[in-house]
């Protein structure tokens, strides 16, 4: 169903006027250049400084109105806007050129997480200085040996009685210099299986015994920090959910993470589409086969697009779009890059200069494939979850159910193969077979058939 076929029935049209009206009396003309950029986003924080009064001015009367979180109950500083509305929202903002008043990893992440899981106090006290841009949040998940295995974290929270004793390390903890609170997944029990022994608890950063360390990128920049814990003492109430069963909230979490990192590619050089960038450059767009990839890119990016906007609308209750933000994670980042990249061959040798070329963003595009999971495990998900393709493990397991006659015995241990078939063995073949090598006849190089449970 198009906008235009649901105001119809929803009366959406009058909604229209009006938000329009508003954003033409209320957004200062210093906000209409539709930038988007690094340089023009608001992270808000008790540390923030505005690059203009009217980048002021507009945080004050979007928050005022509930349009920082158009969605978010009004109870917590939202608007209450329904999913329609939303849309319209965005819409008359993009046709007005309007800045993005406020952006913050509390409304792309921790919001929905607290909306979710959270309790009562827990979401009127964090959730309207989130809305207001009075509170900056930053990420506690990776650590230096959990990374892709985010369930291995290590970082310790002991019991004290009303509260933890937190000690470990984080890392790529993005702006973790700049923020004022960070939500960490810690380890608050050691002897439960791994994904079943992690708490989600959210931690004052001025709190005694936490520092960081900014990371020097390519780049240039250093948006991602080290960030230590040494006896850090942090009440109980807050944890987020139930004690070690954080890791509930994070993989929601996550979700909304990657849905926030796929809309990356919707975005481009101060907000323009990628056509117009490239017109701008050396070459313009006057190499076709540089056209014809530019062209492919922008279809994509729509294509993209709509997917994202299909699958909110098919989420009920806004409740994030699930496993499908692994596949819009892989696409919107790799879209990224790909835009980046014809930049960067437009601009010729000029890009190759670091002052006012697209080199540094070129550069920064290569984190994309590794935050918020790496592209390796936004496959292995959308293999699993999306297209529910068997795992190795349940290949492994089918292929002893259909072998299991060839070797009724048990196997053999013997010093030169402990895990040799009794067959290999009598007929001295000194080599067990993996299940891989049996994917022609099933056969050693003796001849004798393999045992499913050798290799």
């Amino acid at each position: 169903m198009t906008t235009a076929e649901v105001e119809r029935e929803t009366g959406g049209a009058g909604f229209r006027r009006e938000i329009r009206d508003w954003l033409e009396a209320n957004c200062p003309p210093e906000m209409r250049d539709g930038a988007s950029g690094e340089d023009a986003i608001c992270w808000g924080g008790t540390s923030w400084v505005f690059s203009c009064e009217a980048q002021k001015i507009w945080l004050e009367r979007c928050a005022a109105r509930g349009l920082t979180v158009p969605t978010w109950p009004k109870a917590y500083g939202g608007a209450g806007l329904t999913r329609d509305e939303d849309k319209i929202l965005k819409e008359e903002m993009q046709a007005l050129g309007a800045r993005s008043p406020l952006d913050s990893f509390g409304i792309w992440m921790l919001g929905p997480a607290l909306l979710k899981f959270g309790c009562e106090e827990q979401k009127l006290h964090f959730l309207p200085p989130i809305a207001r841009g009075e509170i900056r949040w930053c990420q506690g998940y990776s650590e230096p040996g959990a990374g892709s295995d985010l369930a291995g974290v290590q970082t310790h929270a002991a019991d004290q009685g009303d509260t933890w004793l937190v000690f470990g390390q984080k890392i790529w903890t993005s702006y973790a210099d700049k923020a004022d609170w960070i939500f960490a997944l810690l380890r608050t029990d050691r002897e439960a299986k791994k994904h079943l022994g992690i708490s989600f608890v959210l931690m004052d950063m001025r709190t005694k015994g936490i520092s960081t360390q900014p990371i020097r990128l390519i780049s240039g920049s250093s948006p991602f920090c080290e960030t230590f814990f040494e006896d850090v003492e942090v009440p109980k109430h807050q944890v987020v959910g139930t004690v070690n069963r954080g890791w509930d909230v994070a993989k929601y979490l996550l979700t909304h993470e990657r849905e926030m990192i796929s809309n990356g590619a919707n975005v481009m050089v101060s907000g323009r589409s990628l056509g117009a960038v490239l017109s701008e450059s050396e070459t313009g767009l006057s190499d076709p086969v540089l056209r014809g990839d530019a062209m492919r890119a922008e279809v994509d990016t729509l294509a993209l697009e709509m997917t994202l906007e299909r699958y909110k609308d098919q989420s009920e209750g806004g409740q994030g779009v699930g496993d499908a933000s692994a596949m819009l994670k892989y696409m919107g980042t790799e879209l990224n890059k790909q835009r980046l990249e014809l930049v960067m061959a437009a601009e010729g040798s000029n890009a190759l200069t670091w002052q006012d070329t697209p080199a540094s963003s070129w550069l920064r595009t290569k984190a994309n494939s590794i935050e918020g999971g790496t592209s390796e495990v936004m496959l292995s998900i959308i293999s699993r979850r999306i297209l529910n393709l068997p795992g190795y493990e349940t290949w492994q397991n089918s292929f002893k159910q259909k072998k299991k006659s060839c070797c009724p015995r048990p196997p053999v241990v013997s010093s030169q193969n402990p895990r040799q078939s009794p067959d290999c063995v009598r007929a001295g073949c000194g080599k067990a077979l993996r299940p891989r090598a049996l994917a022609g006849n099933g056969r050693c190089r003796m001849g004798r058939r393999a045992c499913p449970r050798g290799g």
